[in-house]
């Protein structure tokens, strides 16, 4: 038994503030339906009250072909949830669970194998985030550097403006924004691409304006659309991806990762060879 479930819900979700309201209104009731029923563009047309039409335009703007694929993958993924749960560890547990459900199903390995390849060929990679996104970047940094990778994160607003300055086509910019809104998080990330440095966007929210200087974005999940979102911290995401990141990172040439990754730990234990 399959024990993760690939869902439309999180890619629904990211794609949100693409949709027109009329758009959000399909939206809503795909993410919060929970009942087993007639999905069929007639069926559902009739029950929003909207045109097939739009059901074809909401599934496009999803990054289907079409209705009937995302409804396919709807139909083949819907599981019933519980929504009451009285114990307090067993809420936490299970929102985790849902995050990481939700993380499996916007992983795209592909595009993390290449993330590892722009890591690899950089001269000076850059992660930089404020708030909850800054202490993940600072973390990324402090993982990294165990295995002999110089990364260097900055949190500080006029040090990721200043930063600005020195990128060149040899640098890598990771930039982190739950919200995808950070203006300084942005700054650096388009003065980075316009230098032609390789530049990743990690984020919850997904935008066309992205693409006009985004090498890569990396879709997570937002607490916003968990049943106990308020309850995790909004760290959790970011650390979920970024670990996927450097699982992959070290995989490639293992033996001498793991191995810098031994001395490390014995250096930060004070022993000696």
């Amino acid at each position: 038994m399959e024990y993760y479930i690939k869902s439309v819900a999180p890619i629904i979700e990211s794609n949100y503030e693409k949709l027109t309201p009329l758009e959000k209104n399909i939206a809503d009731f795909f993410i919060q339906n929970q009942e087993k029923m007639d999905f069929s563009a007639k069926a559902i047309a009739e029950r929003l009250y909207v045109s097939e039409a739009s059901l074809s335009r909401f599934a496009k703007k999803c990054g289907y072909r079409g209705y009937r694929e995302f409804v396919y993958q709807y139909e083949e993924t819907f599981v019933d949830k519980k929504e009451s749960i009285a114990e307090p560890t067993r809420m936490v547990l299970n929102a985790y669970q849902e995050l990481l459900n939700k993380t499996y199903s916007l992983m795209n390995e592909e595009q993390i194998a290449r993330i590892c390849r722009y890591i690899s060929e950089a001269r000076q990679v850059l992660v930089c985030g404020r708030g909850s996104s800054g202490l993940a970047a600072r973390e990324m940094e402090m993982r990294f550097m165990r295995i002999g990778v110089g990364i260097d994160s900055m949190q500080d607003s006029d040090l990721i403006r200043m930063q600005a300055v020195f990128q060149s086509e040899a640098s890598m910019v990771i930039g982190i924004s739950i919200s995808g809104e950070k203006e300084e998080v942005r700054y650096l990330l388009r003065a980075a691409h316009r230098q032609r440095a390789k530049t990743v966007l990690i984020t919850t929210k997904n935008s066309d304006e992205y693409d006009q200087f985004c090498d890569e974005v990396v879709l997570i999940p937002s607490l916003q659309y968990l049943d106990h979102g308020s309850v995790i911290s909004p760290q959790f995401p970011i650390l979920m991806m970024l670990d996927l990141i450097y699982s992959c990172y070290i995989e490639q040439d293992t033996c001498r990762k793991t191995a810098m990754l031994g001395n490390t730990l014995k250096a930060l234990k004070g022993e000696q060879k």
